[in-house]
């Protein structure tokens, strides 16, 4: 059975951002599930998500683009009635040192990272200023605070996204908006399994806890700021990385 509350999930299709979406959907959210290139997995996780009693609405569109940012916030209010909670958490990494990095590789990175929140959240604060209430909970990273070779590009567009947090925390919280930000260290998904075993061995050395992180882990911490539970909790940013930064 549904709670009544609906979430707008960006980059849903797999990793941390499906993760999400399961994890809400147990709790009784009603979930809107943004992707931008098509898989076949995507029918099936909306089956699986409905499974949980709750309804699910698929919208198609890059967050990269505004216009279909706006197209995407429409879809999901017709399907869904509103937008109680926005997970801004589509993203991509392009590495490499700055030497030898092409303009494109760089702007590719932050349009769809920081533009891209910029893009989805701007067409959602409106309905929240409206209903007086919401959540936003954007990804963010350990390398938007700590920085780390080869990722200029990622780290910009990831410490943007801090600095956009605070700000509009401070913009909305007389309207009983909460904004935070979660910083995942490193964490099982596609972007981490490239790595070879020597790599993954040296990241567990610099984490406390030893163990590269699950989306799973990113998931209930973003259940958490959703929640009631973290309703004095705004314009923060939630390590969830085992100990790397401190």
């Amino acid at each position: 059975m549904g709670n009544g509350k609906v979430v707008f999930v960006t980059g849903a299709a797999r990793g941390i951002g499906k993760e999400i979406c399961l994890e809400m959907a147990k709790e009784g959210y009603d979930i809107s599930l943004n992707y931008r290139t098509k898989t076949d997995d995507i029918e099936d996780l909306k089956k699986q998500i409905e499974s949980y009693g709750v309804r699910c609405a698929i919208v198609q569109g890059d967050v990269a683009s505004y216009e279909e940012c706006e197209k995407m916030v429409n879809q999901t209010v017709e399907e869904l009635g509103k937008i109680d909670i926005l997970v801004n958490n589509a993203g991509i990494t392009k590495d490499g040192l700055l030497l030898r990095m092409s303009k494109e590789d760089f702007t590719n990175v932050v349009d769809v990272n920081l533009v891209g929140t910029f893009n989805v959240t701007r067409n959602v604060i409106p309905l929240m200023v409206k209903q007086r209430s919401g959540r936003i909970i954007s990804i963010a990273s350990v390398v938007g605070i700590a920085g780390n070779a080869g990722q200029t590009n990622y780290s910009a567009s990831k410490a943007g996204i801090i600095g956009f947090t605070k700000s509009l925390a401070k913009e909305v919280a007389s309207r009983n908006i909460l904004v935070n930000a979660i910083a995942p260290g490193f964490v099982a998904t596609d972007m981490t399994k490239v790595l070879s075993d020597d790599v993954k061995e040296n990241i567990n050395t610099m984490i406390p806890l030893k163990r590269i992180g699950t989306p799973n882990d990113i998931a209930k911490a973003v259940k958490f700021l959703a929640s009631e539970d973290s309703s004095y909790i705004t314009g923060q940013v939630l390590h969830v990385d085992g100990g790397m930064l401190m």
